[in-house]
């Protein structure tokens, strides 16, 4: 691990949207769009193909196409962490070797989904891909989607490769988090993945975290995490409690990322509709999106001022 800059993995890191035209289509546009939008607001990384990308929806082509429109729009001013994970090892493998031929600063991955496979099955595949590339690896831990729960000496084995760098620990235990850090040592990175609790994480010892309701909001993100490095612990919990009041309203909508795409749409950012079965905003949601809209101008207010 040591071989590798973890600095640049710390702190608020954006799951970024998949964009979409009126077709449906990958527009590169509005990626490159998207991608200088988080930029201009101060976020220092982006995490590209996973949950929030709707990486899974994608082919890989799509998937590529989005990585190399991210990478050419601030590939030299931004970390970016390509999240690579597929059904299958192979297509897996095959996104980690274009990661890094575009010069992703790092990998990423959930294990396969659908199968239920055994700790040995996922460590396989894993490992397929932290083999193919000389890219940093950071695991992708969440067990309510993916039907597989890592272990803490399972992740303790990960953690001694030398290109694993760290964890996203999406399970909802600070308990589950504190423990990866504990089994993983003191240079190895945990990023907290529930959004809603940013703060918790980074008080058991996550160092950042990585979340799809951060581009929503990055302002209010930026402005929790700088409370947490100063010190200010009741302010941090007065911001996490707004983004926690946003992101209650958000998961009100038939999909969280349609109601994502709705909220930046209304802040100027149009990036299409989610993918489907990922279901976009109805006419009679459009009334509480505008609301909700407006609470969120008056927080980034406060967060500037």
């Amino acid at each position: 691990m040591g071989k590798h800059d973890l600095n640049k993995f710390r702190g608020v890191i954006v799951a970024f949207y998949g964009c979409y035209d009126g077709n449906g289509d990958i527009d590169p546009q509005r990626v490159r769009d998207l991608a200088r939008y988080y930029q201009d607001a101060g976020v220092k990384g982006l995490y590209v193909g996973g949950s929030s990308g709707e990486g899974m929806l994608q082919s890989a082509a799509e998937r590529k196409l989005v990585l190399e429109t991210v990478m050419q729009e601030v590939g030299e001013e931004m970390t970016v962490i390509a999240h690579v994970g597929a059904p299958s090892t192979r297509e897996s493998v095959e996104l980690a070797k274009h990661a890094e031929s575009v010069k992703a600063d790092a990998i990423s991955a959930v294990p396969s989904i659908y199968y239920r496979l055994s700790p040995a099955s996922v460590e396989h595949h894993w490992r397929a891909m932290i083999d193919s590339t000389a890219l940093p690896f950071i695991i992708y831990h969440i067990p309510q989607l993916t039907g597989f729960h890592l272990s803490t000496k399972q992740l303790e084995k990960l953690s001694a490769l030398d290109n694993v760098i760290g964890v996203k620990i999406s399970s909802e235990s600070t308990y589950e988090l504190q423990q990866f850090k504990a089994a993983g040592g003191a240079d190895f990175l945990v990023l907290n993945g529930p959004d809603e609790q940013y703060l918790a994480g980074r008080s058991m010892g996550a160092d950042g975290g990585i979340g799809g309701t951060y581009g929503v909001m990055p302002e209010l993100f930026l402005k929790l995490e700088q409370c947490i490095q100063e010190g200010k612990l009741e302010l941090a919990r007065e911001w996490q409690t707004r983004i926690n009041e946003i992101i209650s309203e958000l998961l009100q909508f038939p999909s969280l990322y349609g109601g994502c795409k709705a909220i930046l749409r209304l802040r100027g950012m149009d990036i299409g509709e989610p993918r489907l079965p990922l279901l976009p905003i109805t006419d009679s949601d459009q009334e509480a999106a505008e609301r909700l809209h407006q609470k969120l101008t008056k927080y980034i207010a406060l967060a500037k001022a």
